[in-house]
């Protein structure tokens, strides 16, 4: 399920800037000091357009390492300004699909890049959006096809990135590992961006039951950027597996310290349970009503992550089933399907899970967590 989010904040420094001589001698600093650098240096220069673009792009990386959406809402007021001075501005318009992939606004993001890639067939950038809104959308043939465009016309860890992931949801692990090795091993200046494909490579191999390689793919991602939170997940979710529990703990709370999404605080309360820590328990059980209610303030509709977790824990189900039926007209993915098929089940409606299940199986993808549902599903007991 993370990769699903982590696929919309991935592309902002991959598909922009990377030409410019101030992008390149920045490429090796941090995310924070390239901020710094562009904002001093857009103080004494408020229009120039390649020092915005160049801020927009570190904020977004900065979304994408620690889940502040605040730097998405400061990008957002830069491009807004950006497309105010030129409303055909192409470089405004790809950064206005980055940020609506972010906002989950696919559709807006598909009709945007189809229009864009009319009149500059040559952009891979775009390309690589509107593959990207196709995928959440459950349009994968079309996404195919996106991405193929984009890899003839930039071969490289970006391109090669998006095309294992489609060959992975669409039921070929082999080349889809093989498509994130060229990835890593492509690299990039920006070194988070390789260890997050060195974390996605990982995934893989666990999905697919080749443990061992998965530690040394988590193991090179940490290398490279030892605060990337998923990379941490992924070591807590081979320790788990393996019965242990207080390095799985251990693992959990150094990713949810990073970025404190939904699913480490449920894998959390679950592994504190399990060790007998019930105070700590109690802590993540609280986290997650605070995540309820902070999404009742900010009037979210939906929050696939949130659903999930509320369903695995059997939990406030009026909530989640609202949410993925708000989830499901926006994102027609097989993740929404399987996510909506469990919430289903859950809430005792056996025959609409078994059929949205289905959906969720149709391309093979091999998630795991699908099957585990769909066979719990299929044998018809009311949870």
């Amino acid at each position: 399920m993370k990769r699903a989010a982590a696929l919309v904040l991935f592309s902002s420094l991959c598909l922009f800037g990377q030409s410019r001589p101030l992008d390149e001698h920045l490429a090796h600093e941090t995310t924070d000091v390239r901020i710094k650098t562009f904002e001093k240096l857009l103080a004494g220069s408020p229009n120039d357009v390649k020092l915005q673009s160049g801020l927009v792009s570190a904020y977004l990386q900065k979304v994408r390492e620690t889940s502040d959406f605040d730097y998405l809402t400061r990008a957002s007021k830069i491009v807004d300004r950006i497309l105010e001075k030129d409303g055909g501005s192409f470089t405004g318009l790809r950064f206005e699909n980055e940020i609506d992939l972010q906002r989950h606004d696919f559709k807006a993001v598909a009709e945007r890049a189809q229009d864009m890639v009319k009149y500059e067939p040559s952009d891979a950038g775009t390309w690589g959006n509107l593959g990207d809104a196709l995928m959440e959308l459950g349009e994968y043939q079309r996404a195919g096809d996106a991405y193929l465009r984009m890899f003839a016309l930039r071969p490289g860890l970006s391109s090669y990135n998006r095309m294992a992931w489609y060959r992975f949801v669409t039921g070929d692990p082999d080349s889809a590992i093989n498509l994130m090795r060229d990835a890593v091993a492509a690299g990039d200046p920006v070194a988070q961006n390789t260890a997050w494909c060195y974390a996605e490579l990982g995934d893989m191999y666990f999905k697919t039951g080749k443990t061992t390689e998965a530690a040394e793919a988590y193991s090179s991602a940490l290398t490279l950027f030892p605060t990337l939170h998923r990379a941490l997940a992924g070591f807590a979710q081979i320790e788990a597996e393996r019965g242990h529990t207080l390095e799985a703990i251990h693992y959990y709370e150094r990713a949810q310290s990073i970025v404190p999404l939904a699913q480490y605080v449920g894998a959390l309360e679950d592994l504190y349970a399990k060790a007998g820590m019930n105070a700590k328990a109690r802590e993540q059980r609280d986290l997650i009503a605070t995540i309820e209610k902070l999404g009742q303030v900010t009037n979210e509709k939906t929050n696939r992550n949130l659903a999930l977790l509320l369903a695995d824990h059997n939990r406030d189900l009026a909530l989640a089933l609202e949410l993925m039926k708000a989830e499901l007209p926006v994102r027609g993915d097989v993740y929404t399907w399987d996510a909506y098929s469990w919430v289903l089940y859950k809430t005792g409606r056996i025959e609409e899970a078994r059929k949205a299940s289905e959906k969720a199986l149709s391309l093979h993808t091999p998630e795991p967590t699908f099957y585990a549902h769909a066979r719990q599903i299929e044998a018809g007991r009311t949870p």
